[in-house]
């Protein structure tokens, strides 16, 4: 892929599979992407539920659903429908991974995870952004992607545990060293499968 091609601004999966509403005007525009962050949030919600044994710690596929909905989705409906996701959750539906279990609503997203949730929408934005740009047409730039974003979402998630638990805590340790594995093995899935996926509609077409 050539430097400009990643410079560029180019389609998002979302947008080739369903086309922007282009003549059909601003409400047909509206309905795809109100659709869209819908199927999305409900996207994410299924993905903090999946937990898979694995080493440290069980691996679950909320961090997974946020970087794939941001490289396919784009920037704005990336970051829209993980706000619209937050949203749920802060009206007390059980969407997130330990909910209603270990809480829900504010209280929960107050708690050792909220500055992870934070880091949801950022990641999302970032991806999506890169995704505008062509990242995700190969394994490599995907990969590069996953990483910015996955690097932006614990950023805000690290920061919060230290002001909760105070700086003296292993933080790290906390919240970091113990996911990483599991979070190559989620970047890998999705920096394999997005380039599969834009194959596949090239044959399509």
């Amino acid at each position: 892929m050539a430097m400009t091609d990643l410079q560029g601004r180019h389609d998002t999966l979302a947008a080739a599979l369903w086309p922007r509403a282009g003549k059909l005007g601003e409400m047909s525009g509206l309905l795809r992407a109100s659709l869209l962050a819908v199927v999305g949030s409900l996207f994410l919600w299924a993905c903090a539920k999946i937990q898979v044994p694995f080493y440290p710690v069980p691996l679950t596929m909320g961090t997974f659903g946020v970087l794939a909905v941001g490289m396919a989705y784009g920037w704005r409906l990336g970051a829209v429908t993980v706000l619209l996701y937050l949203a749920e959750g802060a009206m007390g539906l059980p969407v997130f991974a330990g909910t209603p279990e270990k809480g829900i609503g504010l209280v929960y997203m107050a708690g050792p995870t909220g500055g992870y949730l934070v880091g949801y929408v950022l990641a999302a934005a970032a991806c999506g952004w890169l995704a505008e740009r062509g990242w995700d047409r190969n394994v490599l730039t995907a990969a590069l992607a996953m990483l910015v974003g996955n690097v932006v979402l614990y950023l805000p998630g690290l920061l919060w545990l230290g002001v909760l638990f105070g700086w003296d805590k292993p933080i790290l340790e906390w919240g970091l060293t113990p996911f990483l594995l599991g979070d190559l093995l989620k970047l890998a899935l999705v920096a394999a499968g997005l380039p599969l996926a834009w194959k596949a509609l090239s044959k399509r077409s």
